[in-house]
């Protein structure tokens, strides 16, 4: 459809497209998925904005909505909708920094996977989802992403700067999701998002973790549902949601 609004989906650091793959938040709306992959926050947030023409709806989850705080300052007029998900919008701490440089240099030495493997993937889910099954699957997508562009978000995450000043500009519905069981990114993190933003809804999933759209999808799914046809209610066919 010719009036159709795309939905940018911005994965987060070592996510790609599957990240997003048990969602349906709508049958009717036309997903776009951007890749981040430059080693910097603002290539990163001009390769958003290159993958799709004109006005979007933009939903970004952990470094993904990180990338998104730039696209709001860069491109505040081409953004109608901004979903934010297990996100950190302030800047790096000594402790992030010192764990970026550790993951770095032994991601050069060639410990790529055990790095993902050992220390990444078991701070991405609650302990009920910890399973052999979802770190192998977290494994899987590192590896399709791979130790370049690993370095390359290492980079930009160390640059980035703290996002809450500037997000009182924001205009534009605002759906900020937290997960309860979220080793790193807390609801405080997300509490400090709402509340920068005018009109915003914050929302806390329960018994979820970092990459809680694999955990629950089905209630991501819904609550961005609601969200979408808030964004443009006479550009987005209204239909009720199958999720409890």
């Amino acid at each position: 459809m010719g009036d159709e609004l795309p939905l940018v989906l911005v994965p987060g650091m070592l996510c790609d497209a599957q990240l997003w793959a048990e969602l349906t938040p709508r049958p009717d709306i036309r997903t776009v998925h951007a890749a981040i992959d430059a080693p910097s926050i603002a290539g990163m947030a001009e390769q958003v904005l290159a993958s799709t023409d004109g006005p979007f709806v933009l939903a970004g989850l952990s470094l993904g909505a990180i990338v998104g705080f730039e696209v709001l300052r860069r491109a505040p007029e081409r953004v109608l909708g901004f979903c934010a998900i297990s996100t950190n919008p302030h800047a790096p701490v000594a402790a992030q920094y010192r764990g970026w440089h550790d993951m770095a240099f032994r991601t050069l030495r060639g410990e790529f996977e055990t790095v993902v493997r050992d220390t990444i993937a078991p701070t991405m889910f609650a302990e009920r989802y910890r399973t052999a099954e979802r770190i192998e699957q977290v494994v899987a997508m590192a590896r399709r992403i791979g130790p370049d562009r690993f370095q390359n978000q290492l980079r930009a995450q160390a640059e980035r700067i703290d996002s809450v000043p500037s997000l009182a500009a924001v205009d534009c519905p605002a759906l900020i999701i937290s997960a309860d069981e979220d080793a790193l990114c807390p609801r405080e993190f997300h509490r400090a998002v709402a509340d920068a933003i005018e009109g915003s809804r914050l929302e806390t999933i329960a018994d979820a973790g970092h990459l809680c759209t694999w955990e629950v999808p089905h209630r991501i799914s819904d609550l961005m549902s609601h969200w979408l046809q808030a964004v443009a209610p006479d550009r987005i066919t209204r239909q009720e949601s199958s999720c409890p």
